[in-house]
């Protein structure tokens, strides 16, 4: 997967508590870890079409945010876009995808659109306005960064931890190098 451009894409609102998910967790990947030129990472927040451009220039995305679906807060769920296409889960995963699949398509049609999509959510125990993630989802920023991880080293991405005084390459629990 050399020379692939890669997007890691967090998308929400972190004025409405555990809808910042997405986005707590690329803060979590800025400051821990370092990748490759060829992956970009993308407060994606709630924007909507203005997310076409940079979905244009990749080959694959990895999107982290919450969906809403009937299952116990905290729980984690992949997805590709396939999935999402195929009609066997619903269409609006979360708040934010009222527009994803329709500027997938308009991507489509000029040609740019990535080569896959992974989406990889949580489902959030509290919609509220107020700053800051519950307790629950807090602690399943690591869970999806290990998932996102190790999807990244299977696409053939080496990333580093930024603490110096750790140099482990690929690990997926750094702390125990």
């Amino acid at each position: 997967m050399e020379n692939k451009n890669i997007g890691i894409l967090g998308i929400g609102n972190l004025l409405m508590k555990d809808d910042g998910f997405g986005v707590r967790c690329l803060e979590e990947l800025e400051n821990k870890y370092v990748f490759p030129d060829t992956v970009a990472l993308l407060d994606g927040g709630t924007s909507g079409l203005m997310l076409a451009p940079y979905l244009e220039d990749m080959d694959i995305i990895y999107m982290i945010d919450i969906v809403n679906l009937k299952d116990e807060p905290g729980s984690i769920h992949c997805f590709s876009d396939e999935d999402v296409k195929s009609g066997d889960i619903q269409t609006r995963l979360s708040p934010h995808q009222v527009g994803l699949m329709e500027i997938l398509e308009l991507c489509k049609l000029r040609g740019k659109a990535p080569d896959r999509i992974e989406m990889i959510t949580v489902v959030p125990e509290e919609l509220v306005m107020e700053l800051g993630l519950t307790p629950l989802l807090e602690s399943k920023i690591d869970s999806v960064i290990e998932i996102l991880l190790e999807r990244l080293s299977q696409d053939g991405v080496k990333w580093k931890v930024k603490d110096m005084d750790n140099q482990c390459t690929n690990s997926l629990l750094p702390r125990a190098c």
